[in-house]
């Protein structure tokens, strides 16, 4: 693929770097468990580090312990505390099981000496068996007919939308992002329907990263995007933007589960549907479809959704 062309400005071109710096690890001595790696959150406009930072840097951690061939099938994982912006994360990998078809891994997260973040992780070594996936979309327009998020949000201002959340959405996230109906960062746009979809590519080719093949990049580059709009279904149809003034959105916990490889390089579909919202809480769902139609992996989310 190429490169994401330079703005109307002349400033640099967004990349996928990133990702990348997200997905890289340093094995550390284990403190609690058999292994332990830390890595860093990424640089974001908000209070707290990004939520999929934390997924994906989980997912490289428990990909790191395994040696066998087995490739990462699904992972379930809670969000027990906000991680710090720019700062190390300790990733403790304990070895629950390795047998010949499948290998089971739990990681913690630690930050500032407590437990933020914890998950399970499921591998397995495939066999032959009848295959099946979920249904495209019907009458999903191709990504190059609808706008990026830089050229969306290049006229327009409100909510409480800074030039450094406008720069981050437009560039700063790794991934070009194309909305339809329509995004929803300063108010929703399209309709107040209960699904939408999200055309996502990264901004140029992804990185290698020390220690992931590029089939384990790939995999963990798909759990680090994945929770960027999850919860937007589930803001649309209660008539809610990223931009309203007093709105608060926090992930409570997360599954995913990935069915069949593929690089994650081209345009990825990801179709998405709010499941439920009550008490505080909204539940998304959402599934990724490459361009010809497979369905690469299924996630599910539970966020706080706290309006002014």
């Amino acid at each position: 693929m190429t490169a994401a062309p330079a703005g109307p400005g002349g400033e640099a071109a967004p990349t996928s770097a990133i990702v990348t710096a997200a997905l890289t690890l340093k094995p550390a001595p284990p403190e609690h468990f058999d292994l332990a790696f830390t890595a860093t959150t990424q640089p974001c406009p908000w209070p707290k580090a990004y939520g999929g930072d934390l997924v994906a840097q989980a997912a490289a951690a428990a990909m790191r312990s395994v040696t066998d061939g087995k490739t990462l099938h699904s992972m379930h994982s809670y969000f027990l505390r906000p991680a710090d912006i720019g700062a190390e994360v300790r990733y403790e990998v304990e070895v629950l099981r390795d047998g010949r078809g499948y290998s089971t891994r739990q990681v913690r997260g630690y930050q500032n000496g407590k437990v933020l973040y914890v998950c399970l992780a499921n591998f397995a070594a495939g066999e032959p068996g009848s295959a099946f996936g979920a249904e495209f979309p019907a009458d999903v327009p191709d990504p190059e007919s609808l706008p990026g998020t830089a050229e969306y949000l290049a006229e327009r201002t409100g909510g409480t939308m800074t030039d450094g959340s406008k720069a981050y959405w437009s560039g700063g996230r790794g991934f070009d992002m194309r909305h339809l109906p329509g995004p929803v960062y300063l108010t929703v746009d399209g309709a107040r329907l209960p699904h939408q979809a999200v055309w996502v590519r990264p901004f140029d080719a992804l990185r290698p990263v020390e220690g992931l093949t590029d089939a384990q990049r790939d995999l963990a580059a798909l759990a680090y995007v994945c929770d960027y709009t999850i919860l937007e279904p589930v803001l649309r149809i209660l008539g809610l933007a990223w931009a309203d003034p007093g709105l608060v959105t926090a992930s409570l916990d997360h599954a995913m589960w990935f069915h069949r490889p593929a690089p994650v390089g081209d345009w990825l579909l990801y179709a998405q549907e709010a499941e439920a919202a009550e008490a505080g809480r909204g539940l998304g769902s959402g599934r990724f479809f490459t361009r010809d139609h497979r369905h690469l992996a299924t996630v599910v989310q539970e966020g706080m959704i706290r309006p002014a």
